[in-house]
């Protein structure tokens, strides 16, 4: 894969997690598709991609399921 800062052909995708909001509001997405070269050290997300994060925020209630999480705070 080509990556769209550097041009160099050895991007991958990878798998990322990305949250959203917060308290009673945070949403988390797992499995985002995030392109990442390792020539530049760039990551960055496709327009498509964006697209669709907008559409699972926009309908949260049809894709969420609610699970439990542990959080800690950095001290």
């Amino acid at each position: 894969m080509v990556c769209d800062i550097c041009g160099n052909e050895d991007a991958r995708i990878r798998k990322v997690t990305r949250t959203y909001g917060k308290g009673k509001d945070l949403l988390v997405i797992e499995n985002i598709p995030a392109i990442s070269c390792p020539n530049c050290g760039e990551s960055y997300l496709t327009a498509e991609t964006l697209h669709e994060i907008e559409r699972i925020k926009l309908h949260r209630k049809n894709f969420a399921v609610e699970r439990s999480v542990k959080i800690a705070t950095f001290a």
